[in-house]
């Protein structure tokens, strides 16, 4: 059933409202004021039943709450938990009145992801843009120049050495088995423990050839334990059967193959050499970022399986940002990653970093060099919304956290330049203050 239009209670009556306490002025205030939420109401309505049911929640509680998820870079369980404590998300989420009970369970943010999927999730980033262009922080200026580029979402797994997968799997099987009931000749549960211990260790020490007589155990033991359900469960179902298939890819795969298994419980993670020096290998997928060049607000953020060539990806990333704001890029600079890309696609120039020519003008030289702009964004991006691991599931998971990173990333630039905005009000009497703190603060949002 289609949620309440008003989050209110007979029993607050006779309380204060939340905009009569609190401070008008602060920024989450002034956000939840100047966001269309109607909107929402109007994309997501469709997704609930007229008179069957009980009432739903508030779209707007649901969407505040990943909005402020990823812009504070906090769980589902403890974005729940602060709403309780902190009167300013309260206001931002909806509430007329201080709420004293939780609201919600956290699970319920999981259903609702999964009920309005990728397609959903990009009306949440076409808002943050919205809210931008009506406060004039973001113009078609600003758009008709951006900055692409590729980088890797990990996924929460445990790095996936073949001593891991093999013991994982095993222990995977055998208490899958149990529960169906199917008798296993041997479980191997003390000897695996200890072989994988000593395996660890002598990896350590770098006794390689003590390891790999261990490593060769743990293999001996998951492939006992498959050949042993496979003679006593002729016809495995559910989710034994897909583990088994798993299992057994990851029994017979070698060093060399391609399309190797490295999480028994997410088959969708990849292997992704990006050539850092700290860290060779990334496991998860690749995320394909649209930024615009002046003033760096996040227009596009796409996850992509498979590990594609750079350059193929750029003509979903561009035709996703022109979807989000509704204006396409007439030009969009990128690294050499994307060498091999049509100088022309679909009315958008391409532009190489670093490929200079000679009747270039200055002018037009410096945005090449503000190419190097989205790097930062990427880093912010994992460190403060979310996107360094992700810890959803599944291929769309992966799809569902990366944008809501770049929704994280614009509702933390919206504050920011609230905040400018009210520093210069303050300050405006005051000359060399207002001057000083106006840089300082116009540095941190064009840069940030």
């Amino acid at each position: 059933m289609k949620p309440k239009s008003c989050i209110s209670d007979q029993g607050d009556l006779y309380r204060s409202r939340l905009d009569q306490i609190l401070n008008r002025k602060h920024q989450l205030c002034r956000l939840a004021d100047t966001i269309d939420w109607s909107f929402f109401d109007r994309e997501f309505g469709t997704l609930y039943t007229e008179n069957f049911g009980r009432p739903g929640l508030s779209i707007r509680l649901l969407v505040g709450l990943h909005y402020l998820k990823h812009a504070f870079d906090v769980s589902d369980e403890a974005v729940v938990e602060r709403l309780l404590e902190n009167p300013y998300w309260q206001y931002f989420c909806g509430f007329e009145y201080f709420q004293h009970e939780f609201p919600l369970d956290p699970t319920t943010l999981v259903k609702w992801r999964k009920r309005i999927g990728q397609n959903g999730m990009e009306k949440l980033l076409q808002a943050t843009i919205k809210t931008a262009k009506c406060k004039e922080y973001l113009t078609e200026k600003h758009l008709t120049r951006v900055n692409v580029d590729t980088t890797v979402q990990e996924k929460a797994i445990a790095f996936p050495t073949d001593a891991r997968l093999y013991h994982k799997a095993r222990r995977i099987l055998v208490k899958l088995a149990k529960k169906q009931g199917i008798d296993l000749r041997q479980t191997y549960e003390r000897l695996g423990k200890s072989a994988f211990i000593m395996q660890g260790r002598y990896s350590h020490a770098r006794q390689m050839n003590r390891a790999k007589k261990e490593q060769k155990k743990l293999r001996n033991f998951l492939g006992r334990v498959i050949r042993d359900i496979k003679r006593k469960g002729e016809t495995p179902e559910g989710l034994l059967a897909t583990m088994l298939e798993r299992a057994q890819q990851i029994f017979s795969q070698k060093r060399n193959d391609k399309n190797k298994l490295y999480s028994m419980q997410a088959p969708e993670v990849e292997c992704i050499a990006k050539g850092k020096a700290h860290k060779k290998y990334e496991f998860g997928c690749k995320v394909s970022l649209v930024s615009t060049s002046e003033d760096n607000w996040i227009i596009g953020a796409q996850a992509i399986h498979g590990n594609p060539y750079d350059g193929h990806t750029l003509k979903a990333a561009l035709d996703q940002a022109e979807s989000v704001t509704g204006w396409r890029p007439q030009h969009a600079y990128c690294d050499k990653g994307y060498k091999g890309a049509p100088a022309v696609l679909n009315k958008t120039e391409v532009h190489l970093a670093n490929k200079k020519k000679k009747s270039m003008k200055a002018n037009e030289w410096k945005w090449y060099r503000r190419r190097s702009a989205i790097e930062p964004i990427i880093g912010h991006a994992k460190s403060d919304n979310r996107m360094n691991r992700n810890y959803l599931k599944g291929e769309e998971g992966d799809k569902i956290n990366a944008i809501l990173a770049g929704c994280g990333f614009n509702i933390r630039k919206l504050l920011r330049a609230i905040l400018l905005w009210l520093f210069k009000e303050r300050f405006r009497h005051s000359l060399t203050d207002w001057v000083a703190l106006t840089r300082v603060l116009e540095r941190e949002i064009q840069y940030v």
